[in-house]
């Protein structure tokens, strides 16, 4: 993790006590030594931050809480689920779209690129956020869960009205951090192959996150991706 790495302001505010915890000096070390065994690290340095980046703690509306990024070659860039537009779209984004054309009535996107979520208040954050590459969790327990669980306790205890989208077990325990009585806490199976028919098609979550939204006056999200 190098020194340069950018975080948004806002973020900043409340995070930066956590880059001088030994938890955080232990992962920014693993991660420095993996890189110096040449690893390949996704996604890339600049990358690890953007959706704290894209999406400002005031202007957070619904959190989308992912595993790890995308372990494949030119996939993850710091959105969970999101691949750039160049890039194919993955079977789990691809199960996201169904569900999403079936609930709203949007047609299937063309691309895997989530960027206009992130901008409209959609925090689409990974649990952790760096993988080595072919390896998926790699980075699971490095100290990545617990910087991310700090996001979840800051935005639960500083902000009212978020919807927390919770897709499969990992994310699910995430919710254990969020107060149910202050926040609209969403949860179904997770949206891969080996999973999605048990629980998340059909979950309407998209349109119920607009309904609870709009019923606290706060914007609805315009969930079709444009070309």
């Amino acid at each position: 993790m190098s020194d340069s790495i950018r975080l948004e302001d806002s973020w900043k505010n409340y995070l930066k006590g956590e880059f001088e915890k030994e938890y955080m000096k232990k992962l920014k070390s693993f991660l420095k030594e993996e890189m110096r065994q040449n690893k390949k690290i996704y996604p890339k340095g600049s990358e690890y931050f953007l959706a704290l980046n894209l999406t400002p703690f005031n202007k957070v509306k619904v959190v989308i809480l992912g595993q790890d990024p995308y372990h494949g070659y030119a996939q993850a860039h710091g959105l969970c689920f999101s691949v750039r537009k160049e890039t194919k779209i993955p079977p789990s984004l691809l199960n996201i779209y169904k569900e999403l054309s079936e609930d709203l009535g949007i047609p299937m996107a063309q691309h895997g690129f989530l960027k206009s979520w992130a901008e409209q208040g959609v925090l689409l954050l990974n649990n952790t956020l760096t993988v080595e590459a072919g390896k998926a969790t790699s980075h699971k327990g490095k100290g990545w869960e617990k910087f991310t669980d700090k996001i979840i306790e800051v935005l639960n205890e500083e902000k009212e009205n978020l919807v927390f989208i919770l897709w499969g077990r990992f994310a699910g325990e995430k919710g254990s951090l969020v107060d149910g009585s202050k926040h609209f806490v969403l949860k179904a199976a997770h949206p891969s192959p080996f999973s999605a028919d048990h629980g998340f098609f059909g979950c309407r979550h998209f349109s119920k996150t607009n309904q609870y939204l709009k019923s606290k006056g706060i914007q609805e999200i315009d969930w079709r991706l444009r070309s």
